[in-house]
């Protein structure tokens, strides 16, 4: 299967882990991840609050470029994605807006093909019975608490991703990795985002009761598919007496390890919490 792949601004510095995870469970179910030419960032930093229209041609003279490799685009990163879906949403109920939005990339835009998040695609186009066959290296006895975040799943009317309150791809594939899933209550809670650079306090608090939450439902792990969220859990652990620090790591770093990687001890360097301690302790390494 082959798609337009978006990588983001984060791909090759704070979560270089998290591509390189992606690009390597791609190899092992054949997913052909073609990089989209001279792509540009998509403004999920602050464009969107600065400039709407900047926020809209950003976003949209990337998806010119895949439009022209004819193939849907994938993004690892829900900030990205939400980005490219909105421009999707609002160029396609507002013909005035489109117009003057083409006019600013120099490109038409059919709005002919889909944005999509890694999972989705795992998840509808590859399946779960493909991803279980893969499996050499089950993950039996391992813990995982699935956290998905805010931006992936919200506003619902843009990101039609699974249940807003209750979504559960991630769950299914890595339980088909052979982990339990731990039901919990923060799965879609906000860590705090990028105010983590500027009033790292909320993010402290936030990241603190979704921890907290996990330790309660007695995960051995988050595992999460967003760079910002990773990071945010990864280095803002609460400090408890008698509590070890929880790992946080990205769903691809595990399904990768589940295909047979080698690779999650590199990874797993780049982490303030190594989740590689825990896979060796439960005899998964």
């Amino acid at each position: 299967m082959k798609y337009a792949y978006y990588p983001g601004c984060t791909a090759a510095t704070t979560s270089v882990e998290y591509e390189e995870s992606v690009r390597e469970l791609a190899r092992y179910l054949e997913i052909e991840f073609t990089e989209i030419p001279d792509w540009t960032c998509c403004g999920a930093s602050s464009g969107h609050v600065i400039n709407r229209e900047l926020s809209l041609a950003l976003p949209s003279r990337n998806l010119a470029l895949a439009e022209k490799m004819d193939m849907d685009i994938v993004a690892p990163c829900p900030g990205c994605l939400l980005r490219f879906k909105t421009a999707e949403y609002e160029l396609g109920r507002d013909s005035m807006l489109k117009s003057k939005i083409e006019e600013d990339i120099g490109s038409k835009l059919n709005l002919s093909r889909k944005s999509r998040h890694v999972l989705e695609i795992l998840y509808q186009d590859i399946g779960l019975e493909t991803i279980r066959d893969k499996v050499v290296r089950p993950l039996e006895g391992l813990k995982v608490a699935p956290y998905y975040g805010c931006v992936l799943v919200r506003p619902p009317e843009i990101t039609s991703f699974d249940n807003p309150e209750n979504p559960v791809i991630m769950d299914e594939i890595i339980e088909a990795l052979g982990a339990e899933i731990i039901d919990w209550s923060y799965k879609v809670d906000c860590c705090g985002g990028s105010l983590s650079i500027v009033v790292p306090e909320i993010v402290r608090k936030l990241t603190g009761k979704i921890i907290q939450g996990a330790r309660e439902a007695r995960a051995d792990m988050i595992v999460t598919a967003c760079g910002i969220c990773q990071l945010n859990l990864d280095m803002r652990q609460p400090k408890e007496p008698d509590s070890e620090p929880l790992p946080a790591l990205y769903f691809s770093e595990l399904m990768a390890h589940a295909f047979g990687s080698q690779n999650i001890k590199e990874w797993a360097e780049k982490h303030f919490i190594d989740p590689s301690v825990k896979l060796t302790e439960l005899g998964l390494f």
